[in-house]
């Protein structure tokens, strides 16, 4: 029993980030933007955070700074995807492989004038700690989720508001009309191109968010490339919620679970029976397979939180 509550709590800890960069694309693409720039955006949501916190002392001063850099990546694909129309693949992409550089590279240069200006393998003095719930954190294995921190927590309140706003309320409605019938909308009194833009700067905001949860409380520390690869996860994961924010954690919760087991089995000796590599791809492994059964079934069945009509698909009122 005590095994599974921390391997609980290490999967809660290693979920909210993928969650809040998950909630993220969930509403940009919602609105029939892909964005596959989430790599580079959470890579430097976290160096930002990092690298603020190290040189001001606050960890709320990095988090908006995480916030403001995510906002800043997001707007620029927006900017091509929306205004100059350009393909929505080759945009993302450009974004994920400009922010992974740029990232590495001020990873060298924004640290102390002791260590050479290089933040690489620098530590925090402080991290966004577990604040543990008296009482609640001593219940077996459900306990772990009053033990977590404030990042965490946060997501107890914004996981059902995203739900409820998309679902419930007219701005939810406006998104998911601009996402699946924008000439529609259009036609309606919609901005197609406002609503599109607001949604894909807010995506991108939380992806900086998601980045800054990695160096600020999970990994208080900065290496380079230290997202690996959970951009992409994240956009597996948007397929895997089926476009709905409330199985959003379900999502991030199988695949941190996924992970914190393979450190759980490597720590308890299983690679010597069961190669390390093949336990460090495993989650990756699991993911592809878990969505390729999604993807066949949503064939054979249409469901009602499928993938938005619109999704990458440019749209100008002038269009014939």
């Amino acid at each position: 029993m005590d095994f599974i509550t921390k391997l609980l709590a290490a999967t809660i800890a290693m979920g909210t980030s993928l969650t809040y960069a998950t909630l993220g694309e969930i509403y940009t693409e919602k609105t029939g933007i892909l964005n596959l720039g989430m790599e580079g955006t959470m890579l430097m949501g976290a160096l930002t955070a990092f690298a603020t916190a190290y040189n001001t002392g606050s960890l709320f001063l990095g988090l908006a700074g995480a916030i403001v850099i995510g906002a800043i990546f997001s707007a620029i694909h927006a900017f091509l995807s929306i205004t100059m129309r350009a393909n929505q693949v080759v945009s993302g992409l450009s974004i994920t492989m400009f922010g992974t550089g740029l990232a590495n590279f001020l990873g060298q240069r924004l640290g102390p004038q002791t260590n050479n200006f290089n933040l690489v393998g620098m530590n925090l003095q402080s991290k966004f700690n577990n604040i543990a719930i008296p009482g609640l954190h001593k219940i077996p294995v459900i306990g772990a989720f009053f033990d977590v921190s404030l990042l965490t927590y946060a997501l107890y309140l914004i996981i059902p508001f995203a739900w409820f706003y998309m679902y419930k309320t007219k701005y939810g409605l406006a998104i998911r009309s601009v996402g699946e019938a924008p000439r529609t909308a259009s036609a309606m009194g919609l901005n197609v191109a406002r609503i599109r833009y607001l949604y894909t700067i807010i995506g991108g905001m939380f992806a900086g968010l998601g980045g800054a949860c990695l160096s600020l409380s999970f990994t208080p520390s900065w290496n380079d490339n230290m997202t690996g690869g959970k951009g992409w996860i994240v956009i597996a994961l948007v397929i895997f919620a089926t476009w709905n924010p409330g199985k959003a954690v379900l999502g991030t919760l199988v695949f941190g679970g996924i992970t914190s087991l393979q450190f759980s089995l490597q720590a308890a000796g299983f690679r010597m029976v069961i190669p390390s590599q093949f336990l460090g791809f495993s989650p990756y492994l699991i993911t592809f397979l878990t969505l390729s059964i999604l993807t066949i079934a949503n064939q054979k069945r249409k469901s009602l939180f499928s993938a938005p009509s619109a999704l990458g698909t440019s749209f100008a009122i002038d269009e014939k």
